[in-house]
């Protein structure tokens, strides 16, 4: 699991992103997630030529990348839940081995820069993996052997998947990995990955203000920017909530009581 850019918030569950309500994406996503580890029905057979297409359809949003897709796999996770051991059983995803070195662009918490659209070309050329080990045992991850020339860090994020829902940064591996996609301008190959995922639509409609915010982005600095404006402008908002509930009644209010 990718470890965003550090910081001290409060749990900004959808901040800015209408409480989690749904949004109409253009690729309308939210309409279209499957399930991939749904076995199928195998009925009997009636569906009709159209209805079989529209199955097909489902599982080809976006499309597929042109550039490599790793992981360093720990083993820390349960294998069922883990996003990274759904890809790899699906073919999406490469094994990397310890002490394999990766020359494309690596998620891991140990990068010093954010990711940003100044990062196109590496991912063009030489792909993207992830290192996927536990949030609880980070100290004890080899992350000497998981090398790459271009470490990065995610920046703010909100996770989707059933494990972290609504906590900040605490993506999963697909998360992670169509974070870096879509701000990188690999939407279409960003949302491939997401809706593998019965929940992958969560996670744009969740994040989709920043995405796009970041995405509009130059370089690791204007990122940083996007982001700590965003954050401080949730900030604002929470307080705001929060003095607009703990007001005393108006003159006006004790008045109509009165009367």
């Amino acid at each position: 699991m990718n470890k965003s850019r550090n910081f001290q918030k409060k749990n900004h569950r959808g901040a800015g992103s209408s409480g989690g309500r749904s949004r109409n994406l253009p690729e309308k996503l939210a309409d279209l997630a499957v399930d991939s580890d749904s076995s199928d029905d195998g009925g009997s057979g009636s569906g009709s030529s159209s209805d079989e297409e529209a199955g097909k359809n489902k599982f080809d949003l976006g499309k597929p990348p042109s550039f490599p897709v790793s992981m360093w796999d720990l083993n820390h996770c349960d294998p069922k839940k883990c996003s990274g051991r759904k890809l790899s059983r699906h073919g999406l995803i490469a094994n990397l081995r310890l002490g394999q070195k990766f020359p494309g662009l690596v998620l891991t918490p140990v990068g010093t820069n954010c990711v940003s659209p100044l990062d196109r070309d590496i991912i063009t050329s030489s792909g993207i993996a992830v290192v996927d080990c536990s949030w609880a045992r980070l100290d004890e991850t080899p992350f000497n052997k998981m090398k790459s020339p271009n470490p990065r860090l995610l920046p703010f994020l909100v996770a989707a998947n059933p494990i972290n829902y609504g906590k900040p940064c605490k993506l999963s591996c697909v998360e992670a990995i169509a974070a870096s996609m879509y701000i990188t301008g690999y939407k279409d190959e960003a949302l491939w990955y997401l809706n593998k995922f019965s929940w992958g639509h969560s996670f744009v409609e969740l994040n989709q203000e920043l995405l796009d915010a970041y995405a509009a982005c130059k370089n690791s600095a204007e990122i940083l920017e996007a982001q700590n404006k965003y954050l401080e402008k949730a900030e604002a908002e929470h307080s705001n909530r929060n003095r607009e509930i703990d007001l005393p009644p108006s003159e006006s209010e004790e008045e109509e009581e009165e009367d």
